[in-house]
């Protein structure tokens, strides 16, 4: 019988503490970034760098359910947490003074989801 579901272990685990976050704390977020996660990986976000620099402000904490890909430019700091990320989009973030975070990191550091936003 076929495994139906994420067979990336770290994967799996990240969604199981996220939806465990959520319960403890009666926070949404972490549920909706679980449930974004658990998706078919053809189905997860992948964002720009451009994208990020549209939708988002200096400071903003953006979490990311998928990839973060290097294409574009991002002229201002932020915060940003995401399952994985582009050696070029690190590289651009961290030149922009901002910071990539895992999503288990932001959850850990922010259990109630003060200011999170969500990018698809």
């Amino acid at each position: 019988m076929r495994k139906i579901g994420a067979t990336n272990l770290e994967l799996t685990e990240i969604i199981r503490a996220l939806r465990k976050k959520s319960r403890e704390n009666e926070v949404r977020v972490w549920r909706s970034i679980a449930d974004r996660l658990a998706r078919s990986r053809q189905r997860r976000a992948s964002v720009n760098l451009s994208h990020l620099r549209r939708h988002t402000k200096k400071g903003d904490i953006v979490a990311i359910p998928g990839k973060v890909l290097g294409s574009g430019k991002i002229n201002h700091s932020l915060h940003v947490a995401a399952f994985a990320f582009s050696k070029k989009a690190k590289l651009k973030i961290l030149e922009a003074k901002g910071k990539c975070l895992s999503i288990q990191e932001l959850a850990e550091k922010n259990p109630k989801g003060t200011n999170v936003r969500i990018l698809e």
